[in-house]
């Protein structure tokens, strides 16, 4: 729907029908003329408990007409989706006050993975807020977008290579369990001896006998 006039008495005449879909996963009402009450009906889509399907890719850029309460409401509802995973908020005035809304919104989520804030009019303090959320907050977040803002190039390669870091320890962990699941250690212990078989991840083993 991005592009479409569709403002918040066209959003409501579709909501029904959207909120009952069996499988709707991504959504985009970019550049849409949306206000406050199209947000409210927005987050009917973001399910807290996972009781029913909800979405997992929700687009909002460029819908100026929404204000700081009507952020502040789709924070709450991101910071307890239990789906969401992209949510692009790219080209909306969003400024410092909402970019912390969103900063505990992601600290608080448990899926959220992409977060898009170009061209949000933010500063060096969101900046920082964003920072020190990373830094010392477990998340999920893997991508950060924040080109096209006041914002110094030091801290977002900051930023970037913290999400970075959390990736590649992501990774070696789920490395790690899938080693030990392929490459299980076998032991059986007697009286004399300790038998030890470990197979290695190409198929071969190697079977060695230790005196206790």
């Amino acid at each position: 729907l991005h592009g479409s006039p569709l403002t918040d008495a066209g959003l409501a005449l579709l909501n029904p029908a959207l909120s009952i879909h069996p499988s709707l996963v991504a959504l985009d009402l970019g550049d849409c003329m949306l206000g406050d009450e199209g947000i409210n009906l927005i987050c009917g889509l973001l399910p807290p408990d996972g009781a029913k399907s909800g979405l997992k890719e929700l687009t909002l850029s460029a819908n100026p007409g929404i204000t700081s309460k009507g952020w502040g409401r789709l924070a709450i509802a991101v910071a307890h989706s239990s789906q969401l995973r992209v949510l692009n908020l790219d080209y909306n005035p969003l400024g410092d006050q909402v970019a912390g809304m969103l900063a505990v919104a992601v600290a608080s989520s448990r899926t959220l993975e992409v977060l898009d804030l170009e061209g949000t009019g933010l500063t060096n303090q969101s900046a920082q807020t964003l920072l020190d959320m990373v830094e010392n907050y477990p998340t999920a977040l893997r991508t950060l977008i924040l080109a096209e803002n006041n914002i110094s190039p030091e801290l977002q390669q900051q930023i970037s290579d913290l999400l970075s870091e959390g990736e590649e320890e992501e990774e070696t962990e789920v490395n790690e369990v899938t080693a030990r699941e392929k490459n299980p250690w076998i032991c059986q212990n007697n009286s004399s001896s300790q038998m030890v078989l470990m197979t290695s991840g190409l198929g071969d083993s190697l079977l060695a006998e230790t005196e206790m």
